[in-house]
């Protein structure tokens, strides 16, 4: 079956990102203290387009290796009618637990910003890989768990090239946080509109989540998702990126 799923052109958390004509437009973007979120002087064309929608389009069977174990997942692929979204929710759900027994159970959840560098190439600049595998590690030991990746989330919502351009900045001594605002991208630009919706869709609207990042927590809250209990996933801090772990705990609030 098909589900149709409506799509929040705006959410509760917004900021601005420079355009290409030095005009600031409005964009999703999370702000933090400190950072007191900029006047715009015209909308982004994007708000005055139709409201997309996004749909349940397929779902599999996806067995993976583990740990050195096969693991099945049930697979769901999400887009919006012109493709520009793309999501995926994995869902895990242990043996002996029935297909009615999971609406009583609170899904242990991890929202995954998607991360080429670190998921693919694992990268040691942030601690992505390391924590989608913790991640997957607590999931799969879970009476039910769930983990929604969002490509679209990549470098926290301003893409590949805009990452590795901040990459670049950081290589001259700034933080994540200042590298951003150097190339007049926003700190974090990441919308959980849709990761909201696919947990609706899935049957759950209280969760307990995987994530350091309380602006996470707060952001799926405002989208109607109660949070039961916030999970850290904090992983060994290494020499490549222990400025980057820092600049979260110190400047975005992270609990770290």
């Amino acid at each position: 079956m098909t589900v149709t799923l409506e799509k929040d052109r705006l959410s509760d958390v917004a900021g601005a990102h420079m355009s290409g004509d030095g005009v600031w437009d409005e964009r999703q973007l999370m702000t933090f203290p400190g950072f007191p979120r900029l006047q715009t002087n015209q909308q982004s064309a994007s708000n005055n387009t139709r409201d997309e929608e996004f749909v349940d389009i397929a779902r599999t069977m996806l067995p993976i290796e583990f740990q050195g174990r096969e693991v099945k997942l049930e697979a769901h692929a999400f887009e919006d009618d012109t493709v520009s979204f793309q999501a995926m929710a994995v869902v895990h759900r242990a043996e002996g637990v029935s297909a009615a027994a999971v609406s009583d159970i609170v899904p242990l959840v991890r929202v995954h910003s998607g991360c080429v560098t670190g998921d693919i190439f694992h990268s040691l600049r942030c601690d992505c890989y390391a924590q989608l595998q913790l991640s997957l590690e607590k999931i799969v030991s879970s009476d039910l768990g769930i983990i929604i990746y969002l490509p679209h989330h990549e470098g926290r919502g301003i893409g590949l090239v805009n990452k590795i351009k901040a990459y670049a900045e950081q290589d001259r001594g700034l933080d994540t946080v200042d590298a951003n605002v150097s190339i007049g991208a926003p700190i974090d630009a990441r919308d959980y509109a849709l990761p909201a919706k696919i947990l609706k869709h899935l049957g759950h609207d209280s969760i307990r989540l995987l994530s350091n990042n309380p602006a996470k927590v707060q952001a799926l809250s405002r989208h109607g998702i109660r949070i039961v209990q916030q999970v850290e996933t904090k992983t060994a801090p290494s020499e490549h990126n222990a400025r980057y772990l820092s600049t979260k705990r110190d400047r975005m609030d992270h609990l770290l």
